[in-house]
């Protein structure tokens, strides 16, 4: 007896078994993307009301108070917007609705890790447009995007701000973007769950270029720090949006209806108390500062645009060895990569104190004035 060949995409993947050799070896975690910071009081304090009150199954495409408080976030209708149990639901759902087998989806490499199995899960192949990779950062070839559009490709997936590049997409690659997905008729996922976590202007957004075929995904946990929270969302046109919604009926039937309710307020706050604004701020003190570290250690590093993750070169350096010998763990390029990642390029997160970021610097200052064979 066996099971079905799909559950090889089940795996245990590098992030969780990194987080638990970081807790296991006392390292510092810049591995997991999840904060060290609590989520702001006023969420807290807006999910313990919720508790007693809201306690029941939400509907599949969310509890009325959240599907709202999207709407007037994005401009859309609420029947344009389905919650979704983690933005890791939204992205499920998506692929199995728009991609089946024979069909593809292309996808930019690096690539979040869920998205190739969420491909193969629906029976659809990925069709993959590796980012160059200049002194400068990363960057995306829009010839390239173009050529890997065949009569197979049924969307294109998209991610920005980018894990793990930290790039964002300027508007007048959005809406190139854009334009060539209307030009072969393609649906387009833009995956915007760090959409409040930038560095310079406001990015557009994907969806104000072509509304009609893209479906935008969100994440409470994102913007609240609150990622154990699993809320997401799915903002798109909303003629598709009832048979989404009954896609979620069979996976998690519905997000934890107190948090809906709890995140639907806590959204209006963050927008009124100008929570983000001090987010970003914060933010773009631990990046500075990591940078700064990482760069007097010699290594080259890619400045991120967007996100809490910055990408650096550890020439020599083998992440297993990182974690033992080091005490800090980081996340290797080969996790978002299908095949030949750059050498010695790893992921690190900052969206840890700036205790936290300081004695990895110094952990790993230890190492790279010291190399040794990895």
């Amino acid at each position: 007896m066996r099971l079905h060949p799909r559950t090889e995409v089940a795996k245990e993947s590098i992030f969780p078994k990194m987080s638990a050799l970081a807790r296991e070896l006392g390292a510092v975690n810049l591995g997991q993307g999840f904060p060290s910071n609590p989520p702001p009081p006023f969420l807290l304090e807006a999910v313990r009301k919720a508790l007693g009150r809201y306690d029941q199954y939400a509907p599949p495409a969310g509890l009325p108070l959240l599907r709202e408080a999207l709407a007037e976030e994005f401009g859309v209708s609420p029947e344009g917007v389905v919650v979704t149990s983690g933005a890791t639901e939204a992205l499920y759902v998506l692929l199995q609705s728009l991609a089946g087998p024979g069909e593809e989806v292309v996808v930019l490499e690096p690539f979040f890790d869920v998205y190739l199995p969420d491909a193969f899960l629906a029976g659809a192949g990925a069709r993959l447009v590796r980012l160059d990779l200049t002194p400068e950062g990363f960057r995306l070839d829009l010839a390239a995007l173009e050529r890997a559009v065949t009569q197979k490709t049924r969307a294109i997936l998209l991610n920005t701000p980018m894990n793990p590049t930290g790039l964002v997409f300027g508007e007048e690659a959005l809406k190139a973007i854009a334009a060539l997905a209307r030009k072969y008729q393609l649906f387009l996922v833009s995956d915007e769950v760090y959409d409040e976590l930038y560095f310079g202007e406001r990015p557009r957004r994907l969806g104000e270029f072509a509304p009609e075929r893209t479906f935008t995904v969100g994440s409470a946990g994102k913007r609240l720090e609150a990622t154990g929270y699993r809320v997401g969302w799915i903002v798109g046109p909303a003629e598709f949006m009832p048979t989404l919604a009954g896609m979620r009926q069979w996976t998690s039937f519905s997000a934890p209806t107190p948090l809906q309710a709890g995140v639907a307020e806590a959204l209006r706050v963050a927008r009124k108390e100008g929570y983000y604004e001090a987010l970003r701020e914060s933010y773009r003190k631990r990046r500075d500062l990591l940078l700064a570290g990482l760069r007097s250690l010699g290594l080259r590093v890619y400045p991120p645009e967007g996100t809490y993750f910055l990408m650096a070169e550890l020439p020599g350096f083998d992440a297993f060895w990182l974690v033992r010998e080091a005490r800090v763990a980081l996340i290797p390029a080969s996790a978002f990569y299908r095949e030949d990642p750059p050498p010695y390029l790893f992921r690190f997160a900052f969206c840890k104190s700036e205790e936290e970021l300081t004695l990895a610097l110094e952990r790993l200052g230890r190492v790279v004035n010291s190399p040794r064979e990895a």
